[in-house]
């Protein structure tokens, strides 16, 4: 394995970089992405009156707003009026999806840029090959196995690049997923607390 990291040249490193990156992206959002941390049950079982407690005391309102994403698009409702409510329950979504898409951006654009940093490495290797071969006149034993090197790179640009796209659709359907249910979490929360506002 050391001698093919060895054989990839200097832009194995960038290459073994992007999968390091795009292993610690995946590791932490499939840890930060689990339903119960998104949209705690505890959150989930407050009743109307538990919820305009926690509203009232500005501290309690604070820690509900750091608690979870459910959390912030409740603190958001419970301080809008019943006309603005649903424009506020909207914002707070929006700004709900920026953070759980945290870091899939980086996640795509690796996906994107190893398999090129890939073939770039192909394409230095054979120019290196082409090179050694002319001063070496001409000896196909050197070009063949100067070839098989230089494919080394183009290797391993694909084989971080496909596991990498993989679980970057996977993330941004699992964050659609949760953006749904978080929709339709805060829309009853938002009808109630309507009503009671209206009652």
């Amino acid at each position: 394995m050391i001698d093919l990291i060895v054989a990839g040249g200097w832009l194995m490193l960038p290459i073994l970089s992007c999968s390091v990156v795009a292993a610690a992206i995946c590791l932490e959002r499939y840890w930060s992405l689990r339903e119960e941390l998104v949209m705690p049950p505890e959150l989930l079982a407050l009743t109307l009156p538990q919820l305009q407690q926690l509203l009232e005391d500005s501290a309690s309102r604070e820690q509900l707003l750091q608690h979870s994403p459910l959390g912030a698009v409740l603190a958001v409702l419970g301080q809008a009026d019943a006309a603005e409510m649903e424009g506020a329950r909207e914002a707070a979504l929006t700004s709900v999806a920026h953070d759980l898409e945290t870091y899939l951006t980086a996640l795509g654009i690796i996906a994107l840029i190893s398999p090129l940093l890939g073939i770039l490495g192909t394409v230095v290797g054979m120019i290196d090959v082409f090179t050694s071969v002319v001063s070496a006149s001409g000896e196909t034993a050197a070009l063949a196995g100067g070839i098989s090197t230089a494919l080394v790179t183009t290797a391993a640009g694909l084989s971080i690049a496909i596991p990498t796209l993989v679980a970057h659709r996977l993330l941004l359907r699992k964050v659609d997923s949760l953006l749904v249910m978080l929709d339709e979490a805060s829309q009853r929360w938002r009808v109630r607390l309507c009503a009671e506002l209206q009652g």
